[in-house]
């Protein structure tokens, strides 16, 4: 079993995206009674594309 670590926050910087009303809605009803804030889904979301793009770039 991994050890475990106290989590450090990164840096972070503010960036204003516009996001379809559709999505956002999408977005608030997978997280609604859930302790996962619109931020915290959406930059999970982001890494996991990230690194799904990252492994189909190693595979060509």
């Amino acid at each position: 079993m991994k050890g475990f670590k106290i989590p450090s926050n990164p840096p972070t910087t503010n960036k204003n995206v516009r996001f379809p009303n559709d999505l956002i809605e999408g977005v608030e009803n997978a997280i609604r009674g859930k302790d996962c804030t619109f931020s915290a889904f959406v930059i999970e979301a982001v890494r996991w594309t990230l690194q799904g793009l990252e492994e189909e770039n190693q595979d060509k």
